[in-house]
């Protein structure tokens, strides 16, 4: 079932064409303070790109879960594997954003004022020491399974076809290689080439996109995927592939106007006077 055409696949070349404009945008804004802000600034450009990619790969997943459900031959491990990341997507999504905090206008309760380390109703950003429990902790774990995920298991799947199965009876998959290298080089270029005190956002949200793609390549497309992918039939393939793309590009036209409407100009704008 797997499909090797990996690089020209809809929603894999979509994935990376975002994640390569978005880090050509960070180059050409990086001379202007302002506008850099604006893109990786709290309720920016590229935050609220990662809330959407999250909050539609819960759903994705979600999906997968039910339709896994329903079919006879399951295993529990897979099904939990599967409800679990979806939960763990939503719970991303949110956390992004603080709850809809400042979309909202509530104030944080005393406990978050006391220990969140930027006083926002969020779990992510709790104190852990001098830093945070994001820097301290939740980088580490996202790191070593990012490399785990998309270069170590890809790379032993090319040699022992029985890594893949193996991953795959857990109801997980593996990304195509050559999008894990690109994704994995993306992230490399922004640290060397970006000099701002949050341009590690760019590499959270080439994650969030990089996963969006290759998660719907997966399950439903059947991309570098030897299970049966949920649309079976050939050409319901290309026409989803084909409307999906098309969806990842107006995620990111609605992050655009999100942060426009969240304010964040005029914080990116106070923050580059300051």
């Amino acid at each position: 079932m797997s499909n090797t055409k990996w690089l020209t696949h809809p929603a894999i070349a979509t994935g990376i064409a975002i994640n390569v404009f978005i880090l050509a945008l960070a180059i050409g804004w990086s001379g202007d303070t302002a506008a850099l802000w604006r893109l990786l600034g709290e309720d920016g450009i590229v935050e609220w790109m990662q809330f959407l990619c999250f909050t539609v790969i819960a759903g994705l997943l979600g999906f997968v879960f039910v339709e896994r459900l329903r079919q006879a031959k399951r295993s529990k491990l897979e099904l939990l594997a599967l409800g679990g990341l979806s939960a763990l997507c939503a719970l991303a999504a949110l956390e992004e954003i603080s709850w809809f905090q400042r979309i909202l206008n509530v104030q944080s309760s005393e406990f978050f004022v006391a220990n969140n380390r930027q006083g926002e109703t969020n779990l992510h950003n709790l104190a852990l020491g001098s830093a945070s429990l994001h820097k301290t902790v939740l980088l580490k774990l996202i790191f070593i399974a990012g490399i785990t995920h998309n270069l170590i298991l890809p790379l032993l799947a090319r040699t022992r076809p029985g890594v893949r199965r193996w991953v795959e009876s857990l109801g997980l998959y593996l990304p195509p290689l050559s999008a894990s290298v690109v994704y994995l080089v993306l992230v490399a270029l922004s640290h060397l080439l970006i000099e701002h005190p949050r341009k590690g956002e760019l590499g959270e949200t080439f994650g969030a996109v990089h996963y969006l793609a290759t998660v719907f390549g997966a399950y439903f497309a059947g991309v570098a995927y030897e299970r049966a992918p949920l649309f079976e039939n050939p050409a319901d393939r290309r026409r989803m592939s084909t409307l999906f793309a098309m969806w990842m590009a107006f995620l990111l036209l609605v992050g655009w106007m999100l942060s426009a409407g969240a304010g964040v100009a005029a914080a990116a704008a106070a923050s580059a006077a300051a």
